[in-house]
Formats: C-alpha cells, sequence, structure tokens
C-alpha cells in the first residue's frame, strides 16, 4: 500500500509519517510547499506522480481565532482542498482519511460526550470551514473514506498546550489557566497510531465518522497542574480562572469531550486514557525541547 501524507510538515502529520515509517510502509510525506491542496493541477501532479492508495489529509488552516476574519481562506483550505482531495481519490480509487476537529459542535453539552453522529452546530468560522470539509469529503467518498475528529492535540513537533506549559513553568512563579472548559488532551502519536491502524481497515462499515482522542476529561487547568506534577514541579502554582479573562475573538467550546462509540465496529476500540497518553508523551516532548 502506497501512503500519501498532506500537511506532513505539521504535528501530526509528522508523527503519521514517523509512524508510518516505523512500519515499514511505503509512505511519502508532503508539506504545503511541495502539495497545496487548494491547487487542482498540483494534485493532479501529485497523484500522478505517486499514485497513492490511501491519502491522509494532515492540511489544515488552523488560526482559530484569524479565522473569524479570514473565513475565505479558511474555507479554502479546510472546505475546498479536501474536496480537491477527495474527488482526486475517487478518480484514482483511493481511499481517505480525513482529520478534522471538535469545533464543529456548538460545545453546549454539559457531561455527555459528543457521539460520532450528533448533529453538527459550529460556533466559529473555523468550526464552520473544517464542517464543510468533512460534508465533501462523505459525500464524494461515502464508502472508501474515514473523518477523523480529534482535539486539544499535543506533542513533540510544533506549538501546543502541553509544551507551553513546561515552558513557562521555567520562566514563571505562577500561572492562570483556564478551569471552566472541559475536553480530551490527545497525544498526536496516539492519533498518528490509529491513522497507520485505521488506513487498511476502511471501506463499508468502518467509514464515515470516528471521534479520535484520549478518553476521559479534564478542565486546562487541570491538564497543566498535571504536566507540573509530572515534570516535579509544584502543580498549586497553576491557579485557576475563567474564560472571561481571555477573551479571544472566536469562543471556545466549554465542553468539547467525543463519544467513541463507533471504534468498536472497527476491532481496534477506543484510545487509551489521556493521563497514560500525557506521561508516555511527556520524555518525548522534553527531548524534542532540548534538542
Amino acid at each position: 500500500m502506497k501512503w500519501l501524507v498532506t500537511g506532513a510538515a505539521g504535528m501530526l502529520g509528522l508523527d503519521t509519517v514517523e509512524e508510518l515509517l516505523r512500519r515499514g510502509e511505503d509512505v511519502v510525506g508532503l508539506a504545503r510547499a511541495a502539495l497545496d491542496i487548494t491547487d487542482p493541477d498540483d494534485i493532479r501532479r501529485v497523484f500522478t506522480e505517486h499514485e497513492p492508495d490511501l491519502v491522509v489529509n494532515c492540511a489544515a488552516y488552523t488560526a482559530v481565532d484569524d479565522a473569524e476574519t479570514d473565513e475565505d481562506t479558511a474555507f479554502h483550505i479546510n472546505g475546498v482542498g479536501p474536496r480537491l482531495l477527495a474527488q482526486a481519490c475517487a478518480e484514482h480509487g483511493a481511499r481517505l482519511i480525513h482529520v478534522s476537529t471538535d469545533y464543529v459542535f456548538d460545545g453546549e453539552a454539559r457531561d455527555t460526550p459528543y457521539p460520532e453522529d450528533h448533529t453538527p452546530a459550529p460556533r466559529t468560522a473555523y468550526g464552520r470551514t473544517k464542517l464543510a470539509g468533512e460534508e465533501a469529503v462523505l459525500a464524494t467518498l461515502p464508502d472508501t473514506s474515514a473523518v477523523l475528529r480529534t482535539a486539544w492535540l499535543y506533542g513533540a513537533h510544533g506549538g501546543n498546550f502541553v509544551r507551553t506549559m513546561i515552558d513557562l513553568e521555567a520562566r514563571r512563579d505562577t500561572l492562570d489557566v483556564v478551569d471552566d472548559q472541559r475536553g480530551q488532551p490527545t497525544w498526536s502519536a496516539d492519533v498518528a497510531v490509529r491513522i497507520a491502524d485505521l488506513g487498511p481497515l476502511i471501506g463499508p462499515g468502518t467509514n464515515g465518522i470516528l471521534h479520535a482522542t484520549n478518553s476521559g476529561e479534564v478542565t486546562w487547568c487541570e491538564l497543566a497542574r498535571e504536566v507540573f506534577r509530572l515534570i516535579d514541579a509544584d502543580p498549586d502554582r497553576v491557579r485557576p480562572t475563567t474564560s472571561a479573562a481571555f477573551v479571544r475573538p472566536a469562543p471556545r467550546p466549554a465542553y468539547s469531550a467525543l463519544g467513541h462509540g463507533r471504534w468498536q465496529q472497527t476491532g481496534l476500540g477506543p484510545l487509551r486514557d489521556w493521563r497514560t497518553a500525557l506521561h508516555e508523551a511527556l520524555p518525548h516532548i522534553r527531548k524534542e525541547i532540548s534538542s
């Protein structure tokens, strides 16, 4: 099987390519400079050159706040790009795994994780554009695509909340962190493993929408305190605050935990607990920071 990973310079893209190479797979990872997913000619060239059997689309416009004033650009990358990739996959008989987000939901749930079939209701430009990409992929490749929604991603590569907490612990006596937003911290390497596991299985019954987040729930403040604890810093230096203290152009979901019911159909089961994943991830992240 020949794999093609788009957005391969990003956190999840890098981890996905690394995981596939570790398994001895035939994989090509292309960053935006090598493949613009919004350019049909560029897509045609890449498919002709590499003839992929399975495409993993990690390319995305992820500047959540900037999208509020630049929704056209976000839509072009998050909505049009996936549609063009899906059309190319249909023409070449390739399967597609498309990465999406918890922002397709309204974030108003209180204590029940959103199941895969919950009706989307995005409240932000970013969420609307990501939903457009989901819909385009599923409409074009109803039997040979999977949409993996993930959330609160962190990893060894690129900027993310966990790396920021490690950095700020060394530079500040105390930190104020939001304690009224709940979600699922998710190690990008765990998602990459799941992508590699799922790819060969995609077909009727193992297609459609699946939620790829680590299990369990936590607030940002609780996550920051756990990071401090694991790096032998005092968790009490992290002080709880509210979202009102950090007003952003795009509203953050108050609750964005995702349900994992559909994984049973694939025989793979849901991703492991977020604490277990974080404990394993931290040495890799700290090594990358120090390198």
